[in-house]
């Protein structure tokens, strides 16, 4: 049992590695059809900013709502709105539109796509002489790195609104808010938090398109890959946010 689920990983892997190199060498050469593209971008950007709004809305009210009741009485209402902010740009907005689009766009993806292998589109189309990577998943993970970061942007925007309007209605001045904001929050949080969101969006596209590609078993394998493909990426950003997160620190300098 053991080394079944083994090689089964190890199978996965590789086939998943065959597949980034194909994608990364057609988007090196440039092929990358844009008509597919921009429509991808419209299906993971536009389409997920009601979602991500009120997510990022409500962790940013939950953030300033626990940590006035830590701060207010002691004096540290001036750095209120530094630390709300800091921690929405550095790791509450990547993390968490990641997961919104992975659970939104990353089953969508999968199933989309393994759909079209047990329908046999996919292999029509090598039959055609069309690249399903060039067609299918190249689009996509332009999508995904192009837009996530613009979701992140939107993230902490609505985090940040959250954070103002719960602070101020718990003993925060709101020009002492903003003033934290303004001194605390830098661009080296913002960029960073941009660079992981990119990456984040990397995977949630490689893994949902590979998942999908590799479906078989009529349905009920289209469902297992939906599946599938939310609950690897989600791992798959947990388990790279830490990595990312120190070499973004060591790189802007940043005591670790």
């Amino acid at each position: 049992m053991l080394g079944r689920v083994t090689l089964d990983g190890l199978r996965w892997l590789g086939e998943a590695q065959l597949l980034l190199q194909q994608a990364l060498g057609l988007i090196a050469r440039g092929r990358i059809r844009r008509s597919e593209t921009v429509q991808e971008m419209a299906v993971l950007g536009f389409d997920s900013v009601p979602i991500v709004l009120l997510t990022m809305l409500a962790v940013g009210m939950v953030l300033a709502l626990n940590t006035a009741r830590q701060i207010v009485g002691r004096g540290l209402t001036p750095y209120a709105g530094g630390l709300v902010a800091i921690s929405v740009a550095r790791e509450a907005g990547p993390v968490l539109a990641a997961v919104v689009v992975a659970a939104r766009v990353g089953s969508a993806i999968a199933a989309e796509l393994g759909s079209m292998k047990i329908t046999e589109q996919v292999d029509a189309m090598r039959a055609l002489a069309v690249s399903p990577v060039e067609y299918l998943v190249v689009p996509r993970l332009v999508a995904g790195v192009v837009m996530l970061p613009v979701l992140v942007v939107l993230a902490d925007v609505a985090g940040g609104a959250g954070a103002y309007m719960i602070g101020i209605t718990q003993g925060i001045p709101p020009q002492e808010f903003i003033r934290s904001v303004q001194q605390f929050l830098t661009l080296p949080d913002l960029f960073g938090g941009l660079a992981k969101s990119a990456v984040f969006g990397f995977i949630i596209a490689m893994v949902a398109c590979h998942v999908g590609l590799r479906t078989g078993g009529g349905a009920e394998g289209v469902g297992r890959s939906t599946t599938s493909a939310v609950v690897i990426s989600i791992v798959l950003i947990y388990l790279s946010d830490y990595p990312l997160t120190w070499v973004i620190l060591a790189f802007t300098g940043f005591t670790l």
